[in-house]
């Protein structure tokens, strides 16, 4: 039996992309070693082995050995570094990216093969992002990417080997549900409220606007939070209660309890509209077309790398709302996804090979 640890995502995060990012990782690995057991550690997960978010407490640690750190990670044979999915960047900050890249330091030096998972890479905007980006791709045993601009940053730092693949989503197994719903919007809390990636207010606007279109036009239109309600301020449910009262106060608000759920929610709606990007990745990975509202540099590379081109980017579309009406209205997505799920599992081979081969 291999041992896993898979860094940075877990499987009782109330972020479900979070949640499709571990069983997806846990789904590929086994797909190149079956017989694999599983551990997910992630921020905010308590661990007594492992110190506070700190590079200097990491530092300390692997020092001291005062908490048995290297103890506890030698026991892994290999560490697949998610980093989120898409952290590995210093755009969140160098704090975020050097504590990562030190915990998978710390395996690599514990014994363990470590892998990048298949992620975003990029941007690096400093020189020491930069640096840290370098290091940490040097030292993996693989790199999986997930989109061409992805390999393009990898290449660029010196890893010219990377593997390009796809988001691990597509690893997972797709419910078989009867098409129930018409569509399903899903309103992102974080676009919501102030935030570093669009404006708010306009994006408020956007998604009345969106229900106001297709409710106009007699399409059905449920709400789904994909980060559910928590003590956390990044998550959909108060976001979605706002939007239900003041614009769509007869609208079937969905709650799903997990990741299994949530896929056979989506897996029950004629297409899916959403803000955020795994409520879209889950939506097309079980087969039902998505709209993505694209925030970030994320969402365009992946889904174009695998012929998916409903996007709609809400930092540079002039009329977004009329433009996911338009994509949600075209009676080519129901076929196109098909296409986009056979080139998706295939992207995803080239992963499992390179998982046998850093192991092996």
């Amino acid at each position: 039996m291999m041992k896993t640890l898979v860094l940075w995502a877990n499987d009782l995060s109330t972020n479900l992309g979070v949640r499709a990012l571990a069983a997806g990782t846990a789904a590929l690995v086994q797909g190149a070693v079956p017989e694999s057991s599983f551990t997910f550690q992630s921020f905010g997960q308590p661990n007594r082995h492992l110190p506070g978010g700190r590079v200097t407490s990491i530092a300390r640690e692997r020092v001291t050995g005062r908490l048995g750190m290297q103890k506890w990670l030698s026991q892994f044979d290999l560490v697949v570094d998610t980093r989120a999915g898409d952290s590995f960047a210093d755009i969140y900050g160098a704090r975020r990216l050097a504590v990562m890249s030190a915990m998978a330091e710390c395996a690599r030096q514990a014994g363990a093969v470590v892998v990048m998972g298949p992620q975003t890479i990029g941007p690096f905007t400093t020189v020491r992002g930069r640096a840290t980006g370098r290091f940490s791709l040097h030292r993996a045993g693989a790199v999986l990417v997930r989109d061409s601009d992805s390999l393009d940053h990898a290449k660029k730092l010196g890893r010219s080997d990377a593997t390009l693949t796809t988001d691990v989503v597509f690893a997972l197994p797709v419910p078989a549900v009867p098409k129930t719903r018409d569509v399903i919007l899903n309103v992102s809390g974080l676009l919501w409220r102030d935030n570093p990636h669009v404006d708010a207010a306009g994006y408020r606007a956007v998604v009345a606007g969106v229900y106001e279109r297709l409710t106009s036009s007699g399409r059905t239109v449920a709400l789904l939070p994909h980060v559910l309600d928590s003590t956390d301020a990044d998550n959909d449910a108060p976001a979605i209660r706002e939007f239900a009262a003041a614009h769509a106060p007869d609208a079937e608000i969905l709650s799903p309890t997990g990741l299994d759920d949530v896929r056979a929610l989506v897996a029950s709606a004629e297409v899916v509209i959403g803000s955020r990007m795994h409520a879209c990745l889950n939506a097309l990975s079980v087969g039902t077309p998505a709209v993505p509202l694209a925030y970030s540099r994320k969402f365009k590379p992946l889904l174009d790398d695998l012929g998916w081109t409903a996007t709609v980017d809400l930092r540079t579309d002039a009329d977004p709302a009329a433009s996911v009406e338009a994509r949600a209205s075209d009676d080519g997505l129901a076929s196109a996804v098909a296409t986009t799920l056979d080139r998706a599992r295939d992207r995803l081979l080239p992963a499992t090979d390179a998982i046998r081969s850093a192991i092996s």
